[in-house]
């Protein structure tokens, strides 16, 4: 499948921006089930100072805001290929060992709620066994959106009982190194049916399992990623795949307000 892909950041400073720089992971690679055709990102306030490939195999791009600026614009756009490979994504690759998605962090740390789900639905190392998981996880986490925000946990969201696809893939992250598994959070684009214009990327999880490799799992849909799906970047959780972070100063050194406008379109 050919997807053509538009993605569309703008900021809106309350104040004349003294200093900002931004780490950008906005560039898909080719990889297992996806080819990238062309890939192009420009700024309108700003410019990149420097790209590199992160620990976890992430194209970086790195972004000096002008000074005394109000308003960046950032525009992402190309065209990837795409096929349906079930989800697999296949052999570890990347500087970061693969005993290093064991790890907890802040958003997948799990608690009593979480304990509980391990306990009921523990997962065993087979394609069988995440999809059990996932269809477990969404009967106890309602996808709702405006519930959660960036910063919630997956012991919070799971507390809560609704959330979003991050929730969705937080949780499942932290049940599966909960019980000795390997797994990491996605971030990247989903063609939507009958919706091509949308206000936020997408995130699913995968988990490392013995017979294949890296599987890919979208719990808020209850499948495995198909040729509708193009990965952007890997990582720990969110934080580590974030399109876009940095930070920003006003005139005096102080914080500033900022909107934030998203806009996506992601059509065959």
């Amino acid at each position: 499948m050919l997807l053509t892909i538009s993605h569309v950041t703008e900021y809106l400073y309350s104040d004349p921006v003294s200093y900002a720089l931004q780490q950008l992971r906005l560039t898909p690679k080719s990889r297992a089930g996806q080819t990238v055709l062309n890939w192009n990102t420009q700024i309108s306030g700003g410019s990149v100072s420097l790209a590199y490939e992160d620990h976890n195999n992430n194209r970086v791009e790195l972004v000096e805001i002008e000074p005394d600026i109000s308003r960046v614009e950032i525009r992402s756009n190309g065209q990837v290929e795409t096929s349906d490979n079930a989800g697999i994504v296949g052999a570890h690759g990347g500087f970061a060992p693969l005993w290093m998605f064991l790890r907890d962090t802040d958003l997948t740390a799990p608690g009593p709620y979480i304990r509980k789900l391990a306990r009921e639905h523990k997962p065993d190392e087979t394609v069988e066994g995440m999809h059990a998981l996932s269809a477990a996880i969404l009967g106890n986490v309602d996808y709702l959106t405006d519930t959660t925000h960036s910063a919630t946990t997956a012991e919070q969201a799971m507390e809560l009982g609704t959330g979003v696809c991050q929730d969705h893939s937080h949780i499942f992250i932290s049940v599966c190194r909960l019980v000795g598994i390997p797994a990491r959070y996605v971030s990247g684009y989903l063609m939507m049916d009958g919706q091509t214009d949308q206000v936020a990327s997408h995130a699913w999880a995968e988990a490392h399992l013995p017979s294949l490799g890296w599987v890919g799992f979208d719990v808020s849909n209850g499948i495995s990623p198909d040729e509708r799906y193009v990965r952007v970047a890997t990582g720990l959780d969110y934080r580590d795949v974030a399109p876009i972070r940095g930070v920003r100063f006003g005139a005096h050194g102080g914080n500033l307000d900022e909107t934030l406008v998203v806009s996506i379109r992601v059509e065959q």
